[in-house]
């Protein structure tokens, strides 16, 4: 059964709230025909008893489709306009900070409403939102479940169900806890899932939705289930690129998300298999199928090996970037020297330059199971093979202080959880060396993205050099010595994606496994580098930046 009225009271209320987000921000929240379909099905269908016939409602659609205002909407709704008594509302998501978001919007949305200003009690520090006329409560809640049992629910959102790192909190907020109530209402919006290995409660609850949707539209109703309400907005065929199949994922597509935002998407995907990933997990919003994509191309490596010596970098300025093991990966450091000034240095290009050890005594073991001929390369000068079968840490640190006096080093950036006492030494002076300043680069998304579109950059880049007869000179942006175990790791380094479309360094995956033969420590060392390198100023002779000007003549 259908009731206009009820249907049409929730969609009021929604409307009499604001927009949150630029460039909407300030006018009247008018729901998008798609919302209004889904918010009138779900409120307007009732059961027998006269009560609301779906407890759950599941949402599935790409990122930018208005989904964190939609969902503060209805949050605030089962908070004011519900009739609930003492009701409980929850926005529940897989952090802190996730969770924030959503409750963060509804706040806004308050602010923008006098009436509902007077009527609430607001104490943000603790996520919570109090009506004081129902005395129903809104509040936020991350993953750390423990404390969640006892709860009544009336309501609950699970914004990015796929992020949740556990079914935890899923289960402690849908098993029972709203038993107590006539109309609960739980409601699932997230998008696809990075899930390759289909083992999360995102993708168990995806399951369970798609099925429902394909008992439905069978007939087969043996497999429905009649108290959900499942919605999954996506585009699953091959022909990525095709507007129409756009469109069938993205239903805001023109409004909160813009065609030339997809277009430019499109073509980045176009260009790499780990924006093809995004591509098609973001904007397609598929289920992700692979662990990792591979960083770049080995034809970048190639095409920026340069032609110049280490005997022109002398006295030149850089930054050691360091990577650094015990027994299983290698230790490296990388030298990345910024364009610079100065008698010999002809070209105008970042330069790089590494070095890197293995244990002697289980070489023989790593070729075997590596695939590569460390022997050959040892014998060549490429790896240096330190006595036992752990990393020598003195014949690095003795390295790095030979590395000191050859170049300007201006600091060392590695990872301080690994080779604590080789750093803490390089930190102190002692006799005979000057202690080194030391920056911490933790492995993380937010300290790696940059960095590695950075390097990305340069290497895809050429610069124009003018020459005396008059021509222009085109030459990488950035070029590094031929290394050959640098070109393996180049060639082994992918990269993993979060939803944010951060990216980290990582190695290859077999099926649910790391394959730990194919090492990526010189391009973690790299990236370490360019992470604090690319901040590097350089003062430039103005007639270097423009050429030499004459007048008259």
């Amino acid at each position: 059964m259908f009731d206009d009225r009820r249907a049409a009271r929730t969609i009021q209320f929604i409307e009499l709230l604001k927009h949150t987000k630029s460039p909407f921000h300030g006018q009247p929240f008018t729901l998008l025909p798609w919302q209004r379909a889904i918010v009138s099905d779900v409120y307007g269908t009732i059961n027998e008893r006269g009560i609301r016939q779906y407890r759950y409602a599941y949402l599935e659609i790409p990122k930018k489709q208005g989904k964190s205002e939609l969902t503060a909407a209805l949050a605030l709704y089962h908070l004011f306009a519900d009739r609930e008594v003492n009701g409980e509302v929850y926005s529940c998501a897989a952090d802190r900070e996730q969770a924030s978001l959503v409750f963060d919007v509804a706040v806004d949305m308050v602010d923008q409403c006098p009436p509902l200003q007077k009527r609430c009690k607001l104490n943000v520090s603790t996520k919570l939102i109090t009506d004081k006329v129902s005395g129903s409560k809104y509040k936020a809640v991350s993953s750390e479940s423990s404390t969640k049992h006892g709860l009544n629910v009336s309501m609950c959102i699970f914004d990015e169900l796929h992020a949740q790192p556990n079914r935890d909190l899923f289960d402690v907020m849908t098993k029972g806890a709203g038993d107590a109530r006539m109309q609960p209402l739980w409601w699932i919006i997230t998008t696809a899932g990075d899930d390759p290995d289909r083992k999360s409660i995102g993708w168990e609850v995806h399951e369970r939705a798609a099925k429902i949707i394909q008992a439905r539209d069978s007939g087969a109703l043996e497999h429905d289930i009649p108290t959900w309400y499942p919605v999954i907005y996506a585009y699953e065929g091959e022909d990525i690129y095709n507007k129409i199949n756009w469109h069938k994922a993205n239903p805001s597509l023109g409004v909160t998300v813009q065609i030339d935002k997809m277009r430019e998407a499109a073509q980045e995907a176009k260009q790499s298999k780990a924006d093809e990933r995004l591509f098609r997990w973001l904007r397609l919003n598929q289920w992700v199928t692979t662990k990792l994509s591979s960083w770049l191309p080995l034809d970048l490596w190639d095409a920026t090996e340069g032609d110049w010596t280490r005997g022109e970098l002398l006295g030149r300025e850089c930054y050691m970037g360091g990577d650094f093991s015990t027994t299983t990966d290698l230790s490296a450091i990388c030298l990345l020297f910024p364009p610079q000034q100065g008698d010999g240095w002809i070209q105008h290009d970042w330069r790089v330059i590494f070095d890197c050890w293995i244990p002697r005594d289980n070489m023989q073991d790593r070729i075997r199971a590596d695939h590569v001929p460390y022997d050959d390369w040892a014998a060549q000068g490429w790896i240096y093979p330190t006595d036992g079968d752990e990393i020598d840490y003195t014949v690095i640190e003795e390295r790095i202080e030979e590395c000191r006096k050859l170049y300007k080093v201006k600091e060392l950036d590695a990872d301080k959880s690994f080779a604590h006492m080789l750093l803490q030494r390089l930190e102190q002076s002692r006799e005979g060396h000057k202690r080194m300043d030391v920056v911490d680069i933790p492995q993380k998304y937010e300290y790696l993205t940059d960095p590695l579109n950075g390097i990305e950059i340069l290497l895809r880049q050429s610069i124009h050099i003018p020459q005396p007869d008059g021509t222009t000179l085109e030459h990488p942006a950035i070029t590094h010595e031929p290394h050959p175990v640098g070109r393996w790791c180049f060639g082994n380094a992918s990269i993993a994606m979060n939803g944010n479309a951060q990216k980290k360094l990582v190695k290859e995956h077999r099926g649910k496994n790391v394959d730990r033969s194919k090492r990526i420590d010189l391009i973690a060392a790299w990236v370490n580098a360019y992470s604090r390198a690319r901040f590097h100023k350089t003062n430039r002779s103005i007639y270097a930046t423009r050429g030499i000007r004459t007048i008259g003549g």
